[in-house]
């Protein structure tokens, strides 16, 4: 049986696609599953410098046809096995993103799942991976630019036949009203990812944050598309990743000043505001 392909798409730079990439991929390999990362941001690769994995050979090396997908694969840490890029313009001008296709019909009949790391914007290489995946997660961050993006991004998903799963909302604090961003997606929102203060790194991963919040989210994130990869469920079947532990203490409502009335003012808040409101809540 051939892989799951999943393209990890969104219209803005900056807003978690490689890092979700990595973490889904880290806990797929924990979890017994043979996975490999693709980095087809073929203008801004990142891959193997987030991950601090060294290579010989690149996507753009073999879009190019100058070497093999097997001669492109690379061991990284978390178990991983990624296919780094390069950043140079000149490696850039030599990859055919045409010949992804085929790089990702081979990895199929390989790994158990193929994750594909895609850049930012409606270019030619950040369409071919919308095409050629089995399904599309989309990801972007509360800011209202790359919510806007991301749109536009499922619109062209949609017109090369792709196949939305859902979208992660990456960042996201206690004040970000979800409901609000779910209403710009015909898509379901699959979950958050929350702000972690108390981790380490900047990003934190699966791989070297495994207790910190961010990486719980990722952990469920992965066991729900789990169920899209291996039993043919759709977005809409997948559970909301979401634990309100995530965001710290709720506050004390019971400490709220009274009205000269001797009403409680927290009897008259929006309860709808915020992560908190009726998506998740």
């Amino acid at each position: 049986m051939a892989g799951y392909v999943l393209t990890i798409a969104g219209g803005k730079g900056g807003v978690g696609k490689t890092t979700t990439a990595i973490n889904v991929g880290a806990v797929l390999e924990e979890g017994g599953y043979d996975v490999v990362v693709v980095d087809a941001d073929l203008g801004m690769a990142n891959l193997g410098e987030m991950l601090g994995a060294t290579h010989e050979s690149t996507i753009h090396d073999v879009l190019a046809g100058d070497v093999t997908v097997s001669a492109a694969l690379t061991n990284a840490p978390g178990g991983l096995t990624i296919i780094p890029g390069e950043q140079s313009l000149e490696a850039f001008a030599n990859a055919d993103p045409a010949k992804l296709r085929k790089v990702i019909k081979t990895l199929r009949n390989t790994f158990d799942v193929v994750l594909v790391d895609t850049g930012a914007g409606l270019s030619h290489e950040t369409t071919v991976p919308l095409g050629l995946a089995d399904g599309i997660l989309l990801v972007t961050t509360p800011d209202d630019v790359a919510v806007n993006d991301t749109t536009k991004t499922a619109e062209l998903a949609e017109r090369v036949d792709g196949r939305v799963i859902g979208v992660l909302v990456a960042r996201v604090t206690r004040e970000t009203d979800v409901s609000a961003i779910a209403d710009s997606f015909d898509q379901p929102i699959l979950g958050v990812i929350p702000v972690d203060h108390e981790a380490t790194r900047e990003e934190p991963h699966a791989i070297d944050e495994p207790d910190s919040n961010s990486s719980a989210a990722y952990t469920e994130l992965t066991g729900q598309l789990e169920r899209v990869f291996f039993e043919g469920a759709s977005g809409t079947d997948l559970d909301h990743v979401f634990d309100e532990a995530w965001f710290g203490e709720t506050p004390d409502e019971t400490t709220a000043e009274s009205t000269s009335d001797g009403e409680d003012e927290s009897e008259d808040k929006d309860d709808s505001d915020g992560v908190f409101g009726g998506l998740f809540g």
